[in-house]
């Protein structure tokens, strides 16, 4: 018994220190734990042991209770969360469940709004009360699968596009006035590059102007189409 007081004292000094100074905390004589928070101006509900078997909340400024937020309470008797000016939106839903399933144990609290359903009882507000919810949860999702199904089409489109070019053919067609391109298009037009060309390479005298020489052995140009059709899918008609 001695025990059981000083745990119990224990969780109330500690409860006290970090959640909230106001609240008052009391051992039962069925060794519960008692938490009366009650008239204290809270706008949320401070962080509670687990062991308490009753919580008193009442006329407080709550307007919701954050979802699972109660349900680590297993051992709670008593809940009296009547006096607040609760706000019945879309995030008063978890409060319903909860009140649903636990009315034996809660002092049921009533909305304060909208106007609509000021002075229900949160415990008996129906699914048709929350329509506004329910259509923007099925837009969002509709909206995600939407967005998903049009990145899929992207990236199969994208990779489709690759593949097709991967596998096309490509021709260049060279007719009578483009013979001479494969000769003077191998030779630099910048004086610079050619003096510098000349003098970097130590075999080439000062003297001589290799550049104006073919850089390409023409010989080998039907070697090197070949290699362009066969790796690239580039073919060089000539008429």
């Amino acid at each position: 018994m001695l025990v059981n007081s000083g745990l119990t004292l224990l969780l109330c000094s500690v409860f006290a220190h970090v959640s909230c100074q106001s609240c008052r905390c009391k051992t039962l004589l069925s060794l519960g734990l008692r938490v009366n928070c009650s008239s204290q101006g809270l706008r949320s509900v401070p962080h509670l042991p687990a062991e308490i078997t009753e919580l008193l909340l009442q006329n407080n400024l709550l307007t919701t209770i954050t979802p699972g937020h109660l349900d680590r309470l297993h051992h709670l008797q008593l809940v009296n969360l009547s006096g607040n000016p609760f706000h019945c939106d879309c995030s008063i839903q978890y409060l319903r469940q909860w009140l649903q399933k636990n009315k034996a144990i809660s002092v049921m609290p009533v909305c304060a709004s909208p106007t609509e359903l000021a002075h229900r009882s949160i415990d008996e507000l129906t699914d048709a009360d929350f329509v506004s919810c329910v259509s923007g949860h099925c837009f969002e999702w509709v909206y995600n699968v939407i967005l998903c199904l049009m990145l899929c089409f992207l990236i199969g489109l994208l990779l489709w596009c690759l593949q097709l070019a991967r596998n096309s053919t490509f021709i260049l067609g060279i007719d009578e006035r483009h013979t001479g391109f494969e000769a003077e298009s191998l030779r630099s037009l910048k004086p610079k590059h050619r003096v510098r060309m000349r003098w970097s390479i130590g075999s080439l005298s000062p003297g001589t102007d290799d550049m104006d020489k073919p850089l390409l052995n023409m010989d080998i140009l039907p070697q090197i189409l070949d290699v362009l059709h066969k790796q690239h899918n580039i073919k060089i008609k000539v008429p």
